[in-house]
């Protein structure tokens, strides 16, 4: 196979062709390498590069395929979020503030594809500290949709997106705070996973939010993504909040018939400003779906409209005590000043960028004596309620079905002098963080040439059907066959 035919393989494809000797981990990961060398002037997809890291892993991958002790994921190139750290190459996440810095111990999830043998290409760009929705607020350039080259991937893990979509990357990693998978694998036109809360280990995570980060996979295919789920997913020793109980196989899950199942349509999800091109792509994969047999029933979920306030409290006031960490004293940069304090204020201020201070500033009054309960406290409340409307919603159906995004991606520094704008992108996506359910975006058209995504959410600790329902509606339909022409 030549290079260019090489880079359009999936995980389950580049498996096959591993282990009968049609190629070896080592020309395969060459040819991602020389791939990235060819495209990512354009579109930095990636911060850092692990060329001799990937060829050493991929020279051991092949040694253990050649002994038969291979993994599925034995000798796949994958890319990581520059925020999963790793001991061989720097985790800064986007953040002048960790800059070169190398973690002295490898994630959870890096330990585990480690094992594994898969080979790391190396880390991806993000918004600095994941906090955006375009991956323009990295502190090292911003990354750009390899569909277009004039708009954004999506943020906050539009790197991880980016090299899948561009053929960077087989497969690849990232982090869902708010929708920071789902949404920018939308706007790239690949497959975007966010499990439930607690079925990834969040060890090794650079933590935005604590409550709300969990990470996922992006790859071009929902088998890729069940195949990656099934290597990263259970119980962690190092990680009090994931859940104890072994996983299933996700692979196994994978149907083409959808007989039986109830899909939900909630009328909260059409929104004023949804483009029409969303608006029609979306409703004709609703109607896939139920002509591959499942029953559509409408559901309400009332309190998706006080999401985005909801989030924007909780996540920036988690966000004001995970940061307190970056000062300058034990890692990263240190600006030095005459007082201890002023190192501090002169660390953090040159260290972090605008959006990071935006939020940390307004976690910080969140939390702050007389406000406390005016604004944690509420917002508190009102997750408790948005978690309710999924329950009693699901009470009557096996997933919910409808837009992951209300628009295409939108123009690169379109929208970055309207935080409000900004974050509208993620409306669709939030609430699954604030109940903790899982959810996976995956490409169901296109409009005005760019690619539409549709969003289906699930029980919690029931991504088996997720993935079965996604499987589906992505062999009827065949959006993943179209690969963007950079």
């Amino acid at each position: 196979m030549s290079n260019r035919d090489l880079t359009r393989l999936t995980a389950a494809e580049a498996r096959t062709g591993l282990h009968a000797g049609d190629f070896t981990s080592v020309e395969l990961t060459q040819a991602h390498l020389d791939r990235i060398a060819a495209v990512d002037g354009d579109v930095h997809a990636y911060l850092h590069v692990m060329r001799d890291v990937a060829l050493t892993q991929a020279e051991a991958a092949d040694a253990r395929i050649a002994s038969g002790t291979a993994d599925v994921l034995t000798g796949v190139p994958i890319a990581l979020k520059d925020i999963l750290v790793t001991t061989d190459a720097p985790t800064t996440a986007a953040s002048k503030i960790l800059d070169g810095y190398v973690s002295p111990y490898d994630g959870t999830v890096v330990s585990r594809l480690r094992e594994r043998g898969a080979v790391f290409l190396g880390k991806t760009n993000t918004d600095e500290f994941a906090m955006g929705s375009s991956t323009e607020n990295s502190a090292f350039g911003p990354t750009f949709n390899p569909w277009d080259l004039t708009r954004v991937p999506g943020g906050s893990s539009g790197g991880s997106a980016a090299s899948v979509a561009a053929r960077e990357a087989v497969i690849s990693l990232g982090s869902d705070t708010g929708g920071s998978i789902r949404q920018p694998a939308g706007f790239c036109g690949v497959v975007g996973l966010k499990p439930t809360y607690g079925r990834v280990s969040r060890y090794g995570l650079i933590a935005f939010a604590s409550s709300l980060d969990q990470i996922g996979p992006f790859s071009r295919t929902v088998e890729d993504a069940a195949i990656m789920l099934n290597a990263i997913a259970g119980h962690d020793p190092m990680d009090s909040t994931s859940v104890s109980e072994p996983p299933p196989d996700f692979r196994a899950a994978l149907r083409t018939d959808l007989t039986g199942v109830r899909v939900g349509i909630a009328r909260e999800y059409t929104v004023s400003g949804m483009e029409a091109g969303v608006t029609s792509s979306v409703s004709a994969a609703i109607a896939q779906l139920e002509a591959l047999g499942a029953e559509l029933v409408d559901v309400s979920l009332p309190h998706t409209e006080y999401a985005l306030a909801t989030y924007y409290i909780t996540a920036p006031a988690e966000a004001s005590a995970n940061l307190s960490r970056f000062d300058g004293v034990k890692y990263g940069l240190r600006v030095d000043a005459p007082s201890l304090q002023d190192t501090y204020r002169q660390t953090r201020g040159d260290g972090f960028g605008s959006e990071v201070k935006r939020r940390i500033m307004l976690g910080t009054y969140a939390l702050s004596s007389g406000y406390y309960d005016a604004y944690y406290v509420k917002a508190q409340k009102v997750r408790t309620l948005i978690k309710q409307d999924f329950d009693e919603a699901f009470k009557r159906v096996d997933v919910i079905a409808g837009p992951t995004s209300p628009t295409v991606a939108f123009g690169v520094g379109s929208r970055t002098d309207d935080p409000y704008q900004m974050y509208l992108a993620d409306i669709f996506t939030i609430s699954a963080n604030m109940a903790g359910i899982p959810g996976i975006a995956l490409p169901c058209g296109f409009s005005e040439g760019l690619p539409v995504s549709l969003q289906l959410l699930g029980k919690a600790f029931d991504e088996q059907t997720l993935l079965g329902v996604a499987h589906a509606y992505e062999r009827a339909a065949g959006w993943f066959a179209h690969v963007a022409n950079l």
